[in-house]
């Protein structure tokens, strides 16, 4: 701890000691309402990050965003699972309370969160449900990606990054007019290869959970008039996993009177670095994705298309109790799923800057989803027990019409009206298979129809300075179990998650300091769980209310020239307030993976002769897991990560160092439990890298 402090201490009064004259800050515009408007008008909180200010940060990945944005965190499960605001992500839709939209083309699949930041101009982070624009899974919030605007300058970048465990990281960001004023294409790309931290003593391989990922885009923006352009995205993202950071603890005499169960504590990140694995797990994700948008203006109105496919395949295979040396050895689970999507979306708006605004649209969306195979090969004291696949076939269909409108009451009220209105209909086809024989099915279908309005009333307090009010609406759908041990189709049926999100706030923005500061209260109904009985069958359920309220303050403070700060804070209380699962009743509990707060500071020093230097501090709190073993909640303590970077530009040139978790910081960041085994994975150990990037 002492060393900790020590740390952070030298790197705060390092970079304080660096400082002179005043910055001016540009007023912000952004697209949360899908109009341009500046950021003091809108009745939300919102968090905007430019894209300079992703590189200065180092922030690579969609994690990396969401570990800037007060109360909202990310642990890894098959893919980014997020939590915001006390909501979660659900697990048979598979999808997060929080969606992303690149220009437009929406990413709320947990398994899908392989979003290159190349090319990006800024990213707004909405917080708050965003149903009434951004439709389904929006429940939480939004993240919102913004690549660059074309233009005739050739410009682009070359990057190279080496670091611990032999990472690699190549970049690669071309743009470019094939037509003057006409035609205009962007070419990217990110390679990264990692090693990893983990070694796997069963077959000495120090490269036991090493990591790959490949993300290439194109795109094509065609001018062909004044009023009239398209624009064609093309984008494959492919992410290769292997290992675990992390190790199980499997159930001692699981079979007797007395089975001795792992505990929460038994758990440490010095027994993950070297720990025995006979299998050696994988996740394989490819991503394949294509949107077509059309915008047409006229002095009065604009009208934008956008056509999106998506294509998204995982093949996984993976140690049954992530250990070695006990009575599963040999056991494994794997997954081989497959996902379509497309989607259409027409919107108008109109453009009147001093009058009322609004926008309407029309969202179409239809998505199948197959597992096959999908279950586990068990192994049971050496004993071949079979294979048993669950294998599904999911199709589900979405229709939206919606509506906003901002509507000026006066000089310094103005009133913002939304709402959406969406049906819903999903239908599953389940084989449930024991050694290639079925044993059970379910068919089922179901279709939800509901109504997502919005609310929003800032008042302008003077020049600087405005207030809000914002009642708003979220939605995540229901659906179905497909990893079901029933064939009941009513058991193996959730209905929608719910919330609804009340929040008042202040914005400020002066020549050098910006800040949102916002107090929110969350009711949330229908919680998408997983229900185990004390017979062990599973399926999934509703909890059926629960609530999270805090606050959460973001600001930027230019102190001179070259000095900056800025922060994020968030601080949230949840309760689970009836919560009742098969046998048990958890009412009362916190909402698991749900830290009570988190805390950003990052200080920054740019001098004009291209020397720059950053401190970044990350502060979590404690938060629960739940542990099924013992139905109850366990409680992580916080912890602290300290990164920095130092470095130079030299006209079109940077070259950098930088530190990742610079005092090691060991914590758990996921905890599963059953009757049979425990398992947990651990954050990244401390991390050291030199980069070198070229910009023309």
């Amino acid at each position: 701890m002492g060393i900790r402090k020590n740390v952070i201490i030298f790197l705060l009064f390092t970079t304080l000691a660096l400082a002179n004259n005043n910055q001016k800050l540009d007023p912000v515009i952004v697209v949360a309402n899908k109009v341009e408007e500046n950021l003091q008008n809108v009745p939300q909180s919102i968090t905007v990050i430019d894209g300079s200010e992703l590189e200065e940060k180092g922030i690579k990945t969609i994690e990396g965003i969401i570990g800037e944005i007060p109360n909202m965190t990310s642990t890894p499960d098959r893919g980014v699972k997020v939590n915001f605001r006390g909501l979660n992500a659900s697990l048979f839709t598979e999808n997060n309370p929080v969606v992303i939209y690149v220009d437009g083309i929406p990413i709320s699949s947990k398994r899908s969160y392989l979003v290159s930041l190349e090319n990006i101009e800024r990213v707004e982070v909405l917080r708050g449900p965003q149903g009434t624009l951004y439709g389904k899974d929006a429940i939480g919030g939004v993240i919102n990606i913004i690549t660059k605007e074309p233009s005739n300058d050739i410009n682009g970048s070359i990057g190279f990054e080496y670091g611990s465990n032999n990472y690699k990281r190549n970049t690669f960001n071309l743009n470019a007019p094939l037509i003057l004023n006409k035609f205009f294409i962007n070419l990217n790309s990110d390679i990264t290869f990692d090693d990893g931290w983990v070694t796997n003593r069963y077959n000495n391989d120090d490269k036991a959970a090493k990591e790959s990922r490949k993300n290439f885009g194109a795109s094509l923006y065609y001018k062909v008039t004044d009023k009239f352009s398209a624009k064609l995205v093309l984008k494959k993202d492919k992410n290769k996993k292997y290992g675990f950071k992390g190790y199980g603890i499997a159930t001692k005499n699981p079979f007797s009177l007395n089975p001795i169960y792992a505990k929460f504590n038994d758990f440490k990140r010095s027994k993950a670095e070297n720990h025995s694995f006979e299998m050696t797990s994988y996740e394989k994700y490819v991503i394949d994705s294509q949107a077509l948008s059309f915008k047409y203006d006229t002095d009065e109105y604009s009208f934008n298309s956008t056509t999106v496919h998506r294509k998204t395949k995982v093949n996984g295979k993976y140690d049954l109790d992530y250990t070695n040396g006990t009575y599963l050895d040999g056991s494994y689970m794997f997954n081989d799923e497959n996902l379509e999507n497309y989607s259409q979306e027409f919107r108008l708006s109109n453009k009147n800057k001093d009058g009322i605004r609004w926008i309407t649209g029309i969202y179409l969306d239809t998505t199948e989803q197959k597992h096959d195979p999908y279950g586990t090969h068990t192994v049971v004291y050496g004993i071949d027990s079979g294979k048993n696949n669950m294998k599904s076939e999911l199709n589900s269909d979405t229709k939206a019409i919606y509506a906003q409108t901002m509507i000026p009451i006066s000089e310094k009220f103005d009133l913002t009206l939304g709402a959406r209105y969406q049906k819903i209909k999903k239908e599953i086809n389940y084989d449930y298979y024991s050694s290639d024989v079925k044993t059970s099915e379910y068919d089922t279908e179901k279709t939800w129809n509901t109504f997502i309005p919005k609310i929003g009333l800032k008042y302008k307090i003077n020049e600087n300075l405005s207030s809000f009010i914002s009642i708003s609406k979220g939605y995540m759908p229901g659906g179905f179990n497909s990893a079901a041990t029933s064939t009941n189709s009513k058991e193996n049926t959730f209905e929608p998650q719910k919330s609804t999100n009340y929040e008042i706030g202040i914005k400020g923005a002066y020549s050098d300091f910006n800040f949102t500061a916002s107090i929110f209260k969350m009711n949330i109904e229908d919680i998408h769980v997983y229900r185990r009985l004390v017979s062990g069958d599973v399926s999934t359920d509703n909890a059926d209310k629960a609530h999270s309220q805090g606050v959460e303050l973001d600001f930027n403070y230019y102190l001179n020239d070259n000095f900056r700060i800025n922060t994020a804070l968030g601080y949230i209380k949840t309760e689970y307030d009836s919560y009742s699962v098969g046998d048990y009743d958890f009412s009362g509990n916190k909402i698991e993976t749900t830290p009570s707060h988190t805390a950003n500071l990052s200080i920054i020093y740019n001098h004009s002769n291209g020397f720059y230097a950053r401190t970044d501090i990350k502060n979590q709190g404690s938060m629960y897991f739940y542990d099924d073993i013992n139905k109850r909640f366990v409680k992580e303590d916080g912890h602290i990560l300290v990164d920095a970077k130092i470095g130079y530009r030299l006209s079109d040139w940077d070259i950098y160092f930088y530190g990742k978790n610079l005092t090691d910081e060991k914590y758990v960041n996921m905890y599963e439990s059953n009757n049979y085994f425990s398992y947990a994975s651990f954050g990244d150990s401390r991390f050291l890298g030199i980069g070198l990037k070229y910009s023309f």
